[in-house]
């Protein structure tokens, strides 16, 4: 099983809308894409000052069909997500393996 998370460090002045719109809209889109078994949406605990940070987590079932998602379907929902929330947070990616 690979782990793809999503960490976004979110404007305080707009992470109650983000987390709404991930919620209700991004995070169903993804998981409609049928790449993806599980998702979920955690928030971080020890923050920064003045910061909101994040992370969206999906699971699927190889490395091969998470390729498949970044070539065929991230790149519309990354614009969908930047289009909404344009400078107000920012992500990075890791790719994980669930060892147990």
């Amino acid at each position: 099983m690979i782990l793809y998370n999503i960490t976004s460090s979110v404007d305080p002045e707009v992470a109650e809308e983000w987390v709404a719109f991930m919620r209700d809209q991004h995070m169903p889109d993804v998981m409609g894409t049928g790449f993806f078994v599980k998702s979920q949406l955690l928030r971080l605990l020890n923050e920064e000052e003045d910061g909101c940070t994040y992370a969206a987590q999906f699971y699927c079932l190889s490395t091969e069909q998470l390729d498949e998602y970044q070539r065929v379907a991230a790149p519309g929902l990354r614009a969908d997500l930047e289009t909404r929330f344009p400078g107000q947070y920012v992500s990075f990616r890791t790719v994980l393996e669930v060892i147990d």
